[in-house]
């Protein structure tokens, strides 16, 4: 989800892509979730909804345990999809989600949607919480690209993703990208099964790569109480990056050994961070 895919960026919290249904199946019998591990967290008060945004090279499939587990705790929750166009548009169309929702909302970015997330949740004032996944929380003017060049150790480089162009609505011709085969499991994903991963890599959904030359506006991170999740084994978001990020935003961050997808591999420690930020509203 690099611009240049010159370097990586570290996290202060694990997160990833989302994935497809199928391959979310097949990893719950490896991985289930249980909601026992959250028992001591009361909720008491209204019950804020709860809305998943995915990154690139995922669907919001890769939400699914946390989906379980939290409706399991009775929270409402919605993870619509994230278009992967451009970032300005992306949080457009992610705002226009959240102004339908009555109540207080905790927004929940992977990867590509924590830019999504710190745009989107701009002038929606019942978003009372932020948390990324080792997620982009870019600051004002700065481009994924630009924060993808902070360190180096992303695996994310232009020769690991295949260029498929696809007609622009408005006309003309964009750039799709697509994570290669030969790289997915190592780069995004590699505390997962080949099993699973390979199922990934083939229903992956490309994104645009106009979105890493797309600057950030004024970041809801500023004024909205933010957590992080760093993964420390991230080979597309070099850790380093993700804790600068999580520092930045005054958040506060956990680490998981996970790799880019800790939704998908760390799922009760992604679901345990999402009911902090839960419990700190209600």
């Amino acid at each position: 989800m690099f611009l240049s895919m010159r370097r990586r960026l570290n996290l202060n919290r694990v997160a990833l892509p989302t994935v497809s249904l199928a391959a979310l199946l097949a990893l719950c019998l490896i991985a289930p979730v249980t909601t026992a591990a959250f028992d001591e967290e009361d909720a008491g008060g209204a019950r804020p909804t709860v809305v998943l945004v995915h990154g690139a090279w995922a669907d919001a499939s890769g939400w699914n345990q946390e989906v379980t587990a939290l409706e399991q705790r009775g929270f409402p929750v919605l993870a619509p999809a994230n278009p992967l166009r451009d970032l300005g548009s992306d949080a457009d169309y992610i705002r226009s989600v959240l102004q339908t929702i009555d109540g207080p909302i905790v927004l929940v970015g992977h990867s590509y949607g924590g830019a999504v997330i710190t745009n989107a949740a701009v002038g929606v004032p019942n978003v009372k919480a932020l948390v990324y996944i080792a997620a982009f929380a870019p600051d004002e003017g700065e481009s994924l690209g630009e924060i993808e060049a902070m360190n180096p150790g992303t695996q994310l480089t232009p020769n690991a993703l295949t260029p498929r162009p696809y007609p622009l609505v408005t006309g003309g011709t964009g750039t799709d990208l697509y994570i290669k085969q030969s790289v997915f499991h190592e780069a995004f994903a590699g505390d997962l099964p080949l099993s699973v991963t390979d199922q990934m890599q083939a229903t992956q959904r490309p994104i645009s790569a106009a979105v890493f030359g797309s600057v950030s506006g004024d970041p809801a991170w500023k004024t909205i109480p933010s957590w992080y999740m760093v993964a420390t084994q991230d080979h597309a978001i070099p850790p380093v990056t993700e804790r600068f990020m999580a520092a930045r935003a005054h958040a506060t961050t956990v680490e998981v050994d996970s790799s880019h997808v800790a939704m998908i591999s760390q799922p009760e420690a992604t679901t345990r961070l999402i009911l902090e930020a839960v419990r700190s509203i209600q």
